[in-house]
């Protein structure tokens, strides 16, 4: 018997040293049975009594079918199983969600599952309408969420709540409501615009402001990156520099473009919050005169198809679109496979170089 557990015990001390390390992590799969018998040249049924221990010491988590995992809970594989996933975006016409959507759908079509789709227009009444309805009769495997205002008190956090209680898997793109812990793939915001703004530093620039939407998380994250980025530069912020801005004000810039100007009118540069915000302020520029890059420079985020339409070309940071669905269905689909798997994803972005921003020497 001291020999059995002698040789069990290198299954167990090997394990548990690999999560002292930080080798394993929480979600992580153990190898196979077959394969740690070959590591450590003992039999199945040894291997497995050294799995049976761990388990007793909750910390691995046996599911039947897909393998052995680092994690305690209660957290299982739904028995039930559709292949049907539900996406819910916030526009249906935005230049972000179709290509977003195109990486989603081919990812899931080529693993089988169908995909449903509904959009709340950016409004968190409709995403509780399309939340009850799920909850009520979903028959879906997974949930794809953009949130709606993900910066503001949301009503609808209970209902996620109750698909997670449910053990239906949900994963978020794009934003995230910081009340729930469920995992996103996204830009990396706060990483991209720090490097928008370190870009107008190096172009000479130090009286730079900002445009940040205040009504959803990625506007906050971008406004983060650029505090960051004036700081380690050294670079005292004028507040005045800063201007936010909701969904809806977004759409009509020019109907307060007296008040935009007046707070910007010491900035030499600027970082737009997107495409979208930059290609309408260059437009409202050019009807005031004011020359870009000569008397303003601007940088993006997102590098659509809005940032060369303008009569200058706009210095943009791309957001990964197709490739950002692709990843959220991956994860998705291992989510589903592995109640414990770490969805969390964070694209990284480099300038693509046009005409907007001035250097200055």
């Amino acid at each position: 018997m001291q020999l059995q557990e002698a040789k069990y015990m290198a299954v167990v001390n090997w394990v548990m040293e690999q999560i002292q390390n930080g080798v394993f992590q929480t979600g992580d799969k153990l190898p196979s049975e077959n394969e740690l018998s070959r590591e450590f040249d003992l039999s199945r049924q040894t291997v497995r009594h050294a799995i049976d221990v761990l388990e007793q010491k909750n910390m691995l988590t046996r599911i039947r079918g897909s393998g052995t995992y680092l994690g305690v809970g209660n957290r299982e594989v739904r028995k039930e199983r559709y292949q049907n996933i539900a996406v819910i975006s916030t526009y249906v016409d935005s230049y972000i969600f179709p290509p977003v959507l195109k990486g989603i759908e081919k990812t899931l079509s080529k693993a089988g599952y169908t995909m449903q789709v509904a959009f709340t227009g950016n409004r968190i009444e409709k995403e509780g309408e399309i939340l009850d309805k799920l909850l009520d009769k979903g028959f879906i495997d997974g949930l794809i969420v953009e949130p709606a205002k993900s910066a503001l008190p949301n009503p609808n956090l209970d209902s996620y709540r109750r698909l997670a209680k449910q053990q239906l898997p949900v994963l978020f793109f794009n934003s995230s409501y910081p009340q729930l812990s469920f995992p996103c793939v996204a830009l990396n915001d706060e990483l991209v615009t720090k490097k928008a703004v370190e870009y107008l530093i190096h172009a000479g620039h130090k009286k730079i402001g900002g445009i940040f939407k205040c009504d959803d998380g990625q506007g906050h994250l971008r406004y983060l990156g650029f505090v960051k980025a004036m700081k380690q530069a050294g670079i005292g912020i004028d507040r005045r520099g800063i201007v936010w801005i909701d969904s809806e004000s977004q759409n009509d810039l020019e109907a307060w473009s007296d008040y935009l100007f007046d707070r910007l009118k010491d900035c030499t540069a600027l970082v737009c919050y997107n495409d979208e915000v930059a290609y309408l302020l260059s437009g409202i520029c050019m009807k005031r005169g004011i020359m870009i890059p000569e008397d303003l420079s601007l940088v993006s985020i997102d590098n659509s198809e809005l940032a060369s339409l303008g009569e200058v070309p706009i210095t943009s940071f791309p957001h990964p679109m197709e490739a950002l669905g692709k990843k959220a269905a991956e994860n998705m689909i291992r989510m589903i496979e592995n109640p414990y798997f770490n969805g969390n994803y964070l694209f990284d972005s480099e300038a693509v170089e046009r005409k907007s921003v001035r250097v200055r020497v």
